[in-house]
């Protein structure tokens, strides 16, 4: 991550209240849909790799049964996830000069959830996530798709970037998201490492905390939301969708094929 958007990231997180997970005000679907993504593939070791305050890690504690690792470099998150109780570790994700601290084949699920488009070195990150994975183990993975359509009809609107930088709430996104992923490079680039994409979870709007924002002011803006997001996930391509967490298993394919999509 740039070094500029580390202050950025502590000062963001600064002002989250830390006395319970369940009031995070950036709450996502892609967040609310764990462990529910694991379905029946047991896993026994998980690294969640920039866990941030330990959202996801919390649900899984706390309804999956298996070994869990939470990883950040910002004091505020390591201290929210110990206060939670989560087991942390603590390390640069993108120092291409040093591995991951973890033995060959150690995980058999790795979590990496809008992570991806903050990392500079990307080959480094990508190959560690492989040496530490086991053989068939399963890779997690999430980043903004800058062809859905949250983001895609803004933009052909109103002709300005994805993140405006004289725009206080994204400029964080600004100054550290440094890849612009759609979803279909995600996939192709991920798949390139030895990665076969699986699954596709396309998470509905349900308890984020811009739709329960929305809800507020509006039930039935809310419910029109989220039923056309529903029918378009359902019936046509996931490139539409804003947040897809996409599963992959470590394994070479021979040819790349389209992951089979889940709407939850």
């Amino acid at each position: 991550m740039r070094r500029d958007a580390i202050a950025l990231e502590e000062e963001r997180f600064r002002n989250v209240p830390l006395a319970t997970v369940e009031d995070y005000p950036a709450f996502h679907e892609r967040h609310r849909v764990f462990p529910a993504v694991f379905e029946d593939r047991r896993h026994k070791r998980i690294l969640d790799i920039a866990a941030g305050v330990g959202v996801v890690g919390k649900r899984i504690q706390e309804h999956y049964d298996g070994e869990l690792w939470c990883n950040d470099i910002s004091p505020t998150c390591l201290r929210a996830m110990e206060s939670f109780g989560l087991q942390t570790s603590s390390f640069d994700i993108d120092d291409d000069q040093q591995p991951f601290p973890f033995p060959d084949g150690h995980f058999d699920a790795l979590v990496a959830l809008a992570t991806i488009e903050h990392v500079i070195h990307i080959e480094h990150f990508l190959k560690e996530i492989s040496r530490i994975l086991g053989d068939g183990g399963h890779l997690y993975l999430s980043a903004p798709n800058y062809s859905g359509l949250p983001y895609l009809v803004p933009f052909l609107v109103s002709g300005k970037t994805f993140h405006d930088p004289l725009s206080k709430p994204s400029d964080y996104e600004f100054y550290a998201h440094v890849r612009y992923f759609t979803y279909r490079t995600l996939v192709e680039l991920t798949a390139s490492f030895g990665f076969v994409p699986e699954r596709v979870y396309l998470p509905v709007p349900e308890k984020s905390s811009r739709f329960l924002a929305l809800r507020e002011r509006s039930r039935l803006r809310a419910f029109a939301m989220r039923q056309t997001l529903k029918f378009i996930y359902t019936f046509f391509s996931p490139r539409w969708a804003s947040e897809p967490v996409v599963c992959f298993r470590k394994g070479e394919s021979q040819a790349l094929s389209a992951p089979r999509k889940v709407v939850l």
